[in-house]
């Protein structure tokens, strides 16, 4: 009742994000526009996380996750039954909106109810069930392909999901009444130093921006910090196919390279969650981090070297590396700085930070290829990685959890 919904989502998500830019330019969009398609879905998660903090807040994760369920069937519908661009385009953005809400409500769940001594753990599991569902649903679009020949069909597989996710959801037993809230330590509202955060910080009941205003401090250091990391991810994504076509490789050495980071990635995701259990946070954020940033600053340096083919590979792997120790951290950290008895609100603005950061990485990976060249928007990406791991060094939460002896 924790992961498996938020696998059933993923599976379904997964399997429509590849294949949003063909059904666009089958309804008339050009490469540009199909691209844009594409992004109404990151777009539509960003718009949608402090709507749904409130919803979170006031409706609990349980029915803001069927809500989110029922309304995603009807974007699942729309992506269907559009003819025009428009429409389907509006779908896609209304698919990303729900998606932040139902994220939104699993991570306000875990918040509350995971005992710090293994928050991270908890949190990477989560995090891997959703890379799961996004790492599989491709290969199940290929398979549903090759079998009905329409791309309409992955959307037919996403529906059923929503379906199965919904009535899990609904009819299932309640994580909400099985596992009681953690105790909070201190219910009185705590001054924003400027010292690096040790736990969460409560704050009286109120709205998505006085919950803003009253953890501007955090959320405009830590937060910072968070969003560089999940531009670095971002721009793993958006880089590594470039580069490969820069280099002039065919389509399947690039799907090679690309596939062995991303299982790198996977396979990590719970060392993650060990890693920040045990030793604290800042071992797993600062060498990802690190990894990220110097990787694609060594890449930036590479493109015109006679292995460069060689360095790309390895470079990938690298990055797949550091992606994989990062795995957790972001709703790990969100969770720790949240307040304990209503985390909701404030995990709205915390995941507009990182999201914000994620949506806005290709955007300046475009700009400084247009400008200059794509080695340039690489090295200007691994600086942005190198200042994040400054930024987590500063100010990520010290300290240490360990299991009680």
């Amino acid at each position: 009742m924790v992961y498996a919904p938020t696998l059933l989502f993923s599976l379904g998500e997964g399997a429509v994000i590849p294949l949003i830019p063909i059904i666009a330019s089958r309804l008339g969009a050009d490469v540009a526009f199909a691209a844009l398609v594409a992004s109404a879905l990151v777009v539509g998660q960003l718009c949608g996380n402090l709507p749904a903090g409130w919803a979170v807040a006031r409706l609990g994760e349980r029915w803001s996750m069927v809500i989110a369920g029922i309304v995603s069937m009807g974007a699942a519908a729309g992506m269907l039954l559009s003819p025009v661009l428009w429409g389907f385009t509006a779908s896609v953005f209304l698919l990303g909106f729900c998606a932040a809400a139902f994220g939104l409500a699993r991570h306000a769940f875990m918040t509350t109810r995971v005992p710090l001594e293994f928050r991270a753990r908890a949190l990477s599991l989560l995090g891997g069930s959703y890379r799961l569902g996004v790492f599989i649903g491709p290969f199940v679009a290929a398979a549903l392909l090759g079998l009905f020949r329409t791309e309409y069909a992955a959307i037919w597989f996403l529906l059923v999901c929503l379906i199965a996710m919904v009535a899990l959801v609904t009819f299932g037993p309640d994580p909400e009444k099985e596992f009681a809230p953690v105790p909070v330590a201190d219910e009185r509202m705590r001054e924003d130093t400027g010292e690096a955060v040790t736990g969460g910080i409560p704050t009286a009941p109120g709205g998505v921006f006085r919950t803003m205003w009253e953890n501007r401090g955090v959320l405009s250091r830590l937060g910072l910090a968070a969003a560089a990391l999940s531009a670095a991810r971002s721009t793993r994504q958006v880089v590594l196919p470039l580069w490969g076509v820069s280099l002039g490789l065919d389509a399947q050495t690039i799907a090679l390279v690309v596939g062995v980071s991303g299982a790198i990635d996977f396979a990590l995701f719970y060392a993650s969650g060990q890693v920040m259990d045990r030793f604290g946070r800042l071992w797993a954020a600062m060498p990802a981090m690190i990894l990220m940033g110097c990787g694609f600053l060594v890449l930036s340096l590479t493109h015109d070297l006679d292995s460069a083919t060689l360095w790309f590979g390895m470079l990938a792997a690298v990055l797949g590396v550091g992606n994989g120790l990062s795995s957790g951290i972001l709703l790990t950290l969100g969770a720790d700085t949240a307040p304990q008895r209503d985390p909701a609100a404030y995990l709205g603005s915390w995941r507009t930070l990182t999201d914000a950061g994620g949506a806005i990485a290709p955007l300046l990976v475009s700009a400084i290829t247009a400008l200059f060249a794509l080695p340039f928007a690489a090295a200007a990406m691994g600086v942005v990685g190198l200042l994040g791991a400054a930024g987590f060094i500063r100010w990520i939460p010290r300290f240490a959890p360990r299991p009680p002896s």
